[in-house]
Order: structure tokens, then C-alpha cells, then sequence
């Protein structure tokens, strides 16, 4: 079927957008109104929509509420606006950050414990997975809605789709985004690393000019930092045959630490100044204190002639007149806070401080440890050296003899972070202290807010029509698989684990790698562990190397326990012999294979499961 649109998804952790574009003739992306609920009686269609997930209690709303087109017939929950607002004063019906709970390695996605934390009173909880189909439902039905004012047919079916995710998300969260996808009804999507969305977004803004800011030998660091994540990408600008090319070469680790922690932490600022004057506040009254200082934070950084800015914290009470607490943010609180707390000059030999563990700790997201951004990215330039050095890196490439860390030449900065201009220039000033004096480039006419969404929308594009710029990427780690030690039974010890790498840093979609000339022994007919390792800094690793000890050179991502039938004619629990075969399919799956070297049967293992 002729696909007659694009649609570009931002399936954000703290606000989710759309862009679309009819393909066919020299069309630019049109961000999406997506109509929510505003309020207990309104709607209205927003640029976003914010990633907040209402559980009503039976009672509530008694009214009844504004109903959407689409959700005719759906089992009521609230999502956008309205229902972060007043979640906010009822937090225990709240789920937000679903998108980070689809990451966490401890907690099962797709069973219902969201909200977390909140008690058994409350009925009827959701799990991540089916948060984040919800929000891909609400935005597929706003699409559609408003495509019935369009004409032709719009359905999933005739767009190419493709839904953005973190350059950091492992293959198990990848995994669960396309199967919420295809839960919320959008068939098959492609996922898109969210710096790339950004760049993409970059250069289609930019038309023919983009090229005029970078040029070949040139490393782009995409600093993405939104509401509730940090991202880091850094892209490699080549040069062949006269023509541009562009290579992501690392990713950084998934961090839970953006926009969000800031505000929070002025508001707890505030609130210790409050308590200093023996004026106390109560958890209540923190959640309005935290969306003052949100608004505080950015008319302060928006008008550099204001020393400080008013707040207001409403008491509850039955009296018309009950007393509001005011204070003020002044302009040095902000920047110690922001600028000194979360993006302190630090050295690049500074990395993350590991925070103190406790015998007992309660289950929830992993946030960052260390809030200093300026450290988790001195760890990501470091590692990003590691790795460019251990796969010899894309030509053009050259990195000054003793380097400690890999040095951008240019920054593209997206998320709504980055909108004030101090902020901006601390990171810059940042690289500046890292590269004896000499800041790398800003790259000019970045959308901070809604790139990913365009972007995604651009990169669809271009795959529909085969035209366009392309990201060269593939996977953004090697992956193995754990492989026995073959040798004599020697008392007290135990021989080490190998691992064989089966994907390598790199692999693009609709590839695949046959580990030829190397047999294997499969264990069929009884139970059988197989565990899955992976690397961020083992970018030189081909299909077939062995890694020695595993446990102390690899990260473990999965581990998988599953009784695979024997061949016709195997006894069970033989072993069998076997070739490798790795795949990684047009939507970014990453396949397994297993191929009998005696008959046809083979056996498929997925990297979609972690270790608990």
C-alpha cells in the first residue's frame, strides 16, 4: 500500500508531541494540536501533551467529564494537562515518567503497579507499558480526528511512523516502546534515537545552510536534556567522494536527571529559607511551591534585568481569606542552584560520585546519584575516547595524541533545559575548561521543544521516499552472548564465564552477521540459562571474538531460562551442534538465530528479557 503521509511521534517522559507531513512535493512538518482535557469542563488542543496518567476514584466527577471522539467506549483515565494539574493535589492517582519506568531493569513493565508507591485503596493501577500504549492511543486518535478535516485516507496504515526513544534505552525498553505502539494500534512503527530526531529537526530548519556550520573531521555532541532525562550523543561528520556524511559514534548511559530535579530543588531551597523564618509548609502546599519556582526560574532567566520575582503559596483552608505565604526567588539563588548545583565547573576527571548504599533501600526509578550534569558528561566524553579507540573510529576523525576524553568542535543543544541562554553558555563554558580555553561551536536555529517530534516526522520522511539525509547508526552497543569455558574439571575453581560477540557496535537495520567457520554446542531437550552481555567501549569487537571473563569486561543486560526441543533423532538434553546467526531487523529488533548444522531446524532467542 502507498504510504501517503508521515508522522513523527515524541513519546516524551515528561510531554509528548506529534508532527506530520503529507509526502509527495516539498512539504514541511506540521506540529499536531492534540485536544486533551484543560480542565474539568474544557478542552482544548495544546502542542503537547503532558505525560501524566489520572486514575479517578469511582465517585469522582460524578458530573461526568468532557469526552474526546476517540474515547468513546474506553474505560475512563485522564491524560495531558487537566490530569497532571490535578493529579498534582492527589498525587497517589498520578503516574507520570512511565516512559522511565519502561527502563527500569527492577520492576516488571507490564504488570500494573502504577502508581507507585500509592496504597491498596487504590483500585484499578496500570502498568508502564500500558501507560505509554495510552499515550500513543490519545495522540493516534488526535491525529486521526483531526485528519478527518483533511482529505484523503490517513489511517496507520498509509503513514510511515516513527516513534522517537533515548539514544540509552537498552533493547528490552526498545522492545516494550514498539509493543505499546502496536497496542495503541499504530502497526508498524520504526523507533528513532531522540538526539538524531534533533538533528534531523536541525538540518531541515536550517534548509542548504546546515552544512555551512559543520564540515567534514567535525564531532557534533547533542546535549539533550528535558523535564526528567539527560541524553548524549555524539555524531561524526565525514567526508566522502565531496559529499557530508554523518556518523553516531556513542551514546551516553540513561539518566534521570533533567528539569524537574531543578525546580524541585528550588523549591526545597525556598522551602529551608521558609522554615529558617519559622514559616512552615506542608506537602501540599511544596507542590504549588514547586510550579512557582518553575515560573520564577524562567521569567528570571528570561529577562536578565530581574533580580528576583515574587511567590505565592496558597494555604487550604475554609475562609475565604486564608493566608498566603509570599516570598521571593532572587536571581543568585537561581544560579546557585541551577548553575552551580546541577552544571558546576568540575574537571574533566571529576566523574559521578557513587551515592553511599544502605542495606535496605525502597524499589522506584534509578535516579542519578550525582545531580552534576557537568560530571555524568565528563564520563560520557571519557568513555566516548574508549570506545572510538578501541574500533579505530570513522575516517576523517583525529583525536590529539594523549587525549583523556573525546572533544566536540560543535554542540546542538535540545530540550526546554536549554532555552535560557546562561544555561547554554555554562555547558559551552563547561567544554571551554576541558579544551584549554576554547569553547566548541553553537550550533544556530535549534528548535529546543519540539525537534524530536519534526524530526521524527523529517527522518520518516526521507525513509518513505528513500531520499534525504541519513544518520549513519545502527546498534548503539556490541552485544554477546555467555559462553561456557571448555576445559578439565580443576578443584576450587570455577572457570570463567566467556561471552561471544554476536552483534557488533554498529550493525544497521535490515542486517545481518553469520558466525561462519565456528561451531557451537546448544543444549536442547532440558533447561537451559543463556545470558546476554553488552559494551559500550568495545566498538572494534567482530562477530565471532571471544571476550575471556565476561563478568569483568562486559555488562550483563539479560539472562534467559527456556527449554529449546531437540532435533529429530537427538536425545534430550544432548548437545548439539550449531552456527550463529545474528539479525537485526528492519524495526531495530535485534534476532538471535541458532542454526542445526545436520538438519534445518533452527532456534531463536530474543533480547527482550532482563536480568531481575
Amino acid at each position: 500500500m502507498e504510504k501517503i503521509f508521515a508522522l513523527g511521534i515524541d513519546l516524551g517522559t515528561s510531554n509528548s508531541a506529534v508532527a506530520y507531513l503529507p509526502l509527495g512535493g516539498d512539504h514541511e512538518p506540521c506540529m499536531l494540536g492534540i485536544p486533551q482535557l484543560t480542565a474539568a469542563n474544557a478542552i482544548d488542543a495544546l502542542p503537547v501533551l503532558p505525560s501524566a496518567t489520572y486514575l479517578p476514584h469511582p465517585e469522582e466527577f460524578s458530573g461526568g467529564l468532557p469526552s474526546l471522539p476517540w474515547e468513546q467506549g474506553e474505560s475512563r483515565v485522564l491524560r495531558g494537562q487537566f490530569a497532571r494539574e490535578h493529579g498534582a493535589m492527589l498525587p497517589d492517582r498520578l503516574v507520570t515518567s512511565a516512559k522511565s519506568w519502561l527502563s527500569n531493569p527492577q520492576v516488571d513493565p507490564r504488570t500494573p503497579v502504577l502508581p507507585w508507591g500509592a496504597g491498596a485503596e487504590v483500585c484499578g493501577k496500570i502498568s508502564a507499558l500500558e501507560a505509554s500504549a495510552g499515550y500513543l492511543r490519545h495522540l493516534k486518535g488526535a491525529f486521526l480526528d483531526g485528519a478527518a478535516a483533511r482529505s484523503g485516507d490517513w489511517a496507520p496504515g498509509r503513514g510511515e511512523i516513527v516513534v522517537t526513544v533515548p539514544a540509552s534505552f537498552d533493547e528490552a525498553a526498545r522492545r516494550l516502546t514498539l509493543e505499546a505502539a502496536g497496542e495503541a494500534g499504530l502497526g508498524e512503527v520504526v523507533l528513532l534515537e531522540e538526539p538524531q530526531a534533533a538533528f534531523y529537526a536541525w538540518t531541515s530548519r536550517a534548509g542548504s545552510a546546515w552544512r555551512q556550520q559543520v564540515k567534514p573531521g567535525d564531532i557534533v555532541l547533542v546535549c539533550d536534556i528535558g523535564g526528567g532525562t539527560a541524553d548524549f550523543s555524539l555524531l561524526a561528520m565525514t567526508g566522502r567522494d565531496g559529499s557530508l556524511e554523518i556518523e553516531r559514534i556513542s551514546v551516553g548511559d540513561h539518566l534521570l536527571l533533567g528539569g524537574d530535579n531543578m525546580d524541585l530543588a528550588l523549591a526545597y531551597t525556598v522551602k529551608s529559607r521558609l522554615s529558617a523564618d519559622g514559616r512552615e509548609i506542608d506537602d501540599w502546599q511544596l507542590l504549588s511551591l514547586i510550579q512557582g519556582c518553575r515560573r520564577a526560574k524562567e521569567q528570571l532567566f528570561g529577562d536578565s534585568g530581574l533580580d528576583d520575582v515574587p511567590l505565592s503559596i496558597p494555604s487550604r483552608g475554609a475562609s475565604l481569606f486564608a493566608k498566603t505565604i509570599s516570598t521571593r526567588l532572587d536571581r543568585a539563588t537561581l544560579e546557585a542552584v541551577v548553575l552551580d548545583g546541577f552544571m558546576p565547573l568540575t574537571g574533566i576527571g571529576e566523574l559521578p560520585a557513587e551515592a553511599a548504599r544502605s542495606g535496605l533501600a525502597e524499589f522506584g526509578l534509578p535516579y542519578a546519584s550525582d545531580p552534576a550534569v557537568s560530571r555524568h558528561l565528563a564520563r560520557f566524553l571519557t568513555r566516548s575516547l574508549v570506545n572510538l579507540r578501541s574500533g579505530g573510529g570513522p575516517g576523517g576523525v583525529t583525536v590529539p595524541e594523549g587525549a583523556s576524553h573525546l572533544m566536540p568542535s560543535a554542540v546542538l543543544f535540545n530540550g526546554g533545559v536549554f532555552k535560557p541562554e546562561p544555561v547554554r553558555r555554562r555547558i559551552l563554558d563547561l567544554l571551554a575548561s576541558w579544551n584549554g580555553g576554547e569553547a566548541p561551536r553553537e550550533l544556530e536555529g535549534a528548535e529546543l521543544d519540539l525537534a524530536v517530534a519534526r524530526g521524527a516526522a523529517v527522518y520518516a520522511a526521507n525513509r518513505a521516499s528513500g531520499k534525504g539525509l541519513r544518520i549513519k547508526a545502527g546498534t548503539a552497543r556490541s552485544y554477546y552472548i555467555g559462553l561456557e569455558t571448555s576445559m578439565p574439571a580443576i578443584p576450587g575453581f570455577k572457570p570463567p564465564l566467556k561471552a561471544v560477540c554476536v552483534v557488533p557496535q554498529g550493525m544497521e537495520e535490515g542486517s545481518e552477521r553469520v558466525l561462519a567457520g565456528r561451531e557451537f554446542g546448544l543444549v536442547t531437550g532440558r533447561e537451559a540459562t543463556f545470558r546476554f552481555f553488552c559494551s559500550e567501549v568495545r566498538a572494534g569487537d567482530e562477530p565471532g571474538e571471544v571476550v575471556g571473563d565476561a563478568l569483568a569486561s562486559l555488562e550483563e543486560t539479560a539472562s534467559l531460562t527456556v527449554m529449546l526441543p531437540a532435533p529429530a533423532g537427538a536425545a534430550g538434553g544432548e548437545m548439539v551442534p550449531v552456527l550463529l546467526q545474528a539479525l537485526v531487523t528492519e524495526l531495530g529488533n535485534l534476532e538471535l538465530w541458532m542454526q542445526h548444522t545436520a538438519s534445518p531446524q533452527r532456534w531463536k532467542l530474543d533480547f527482550k528479557v532482563r536480568t531481575q
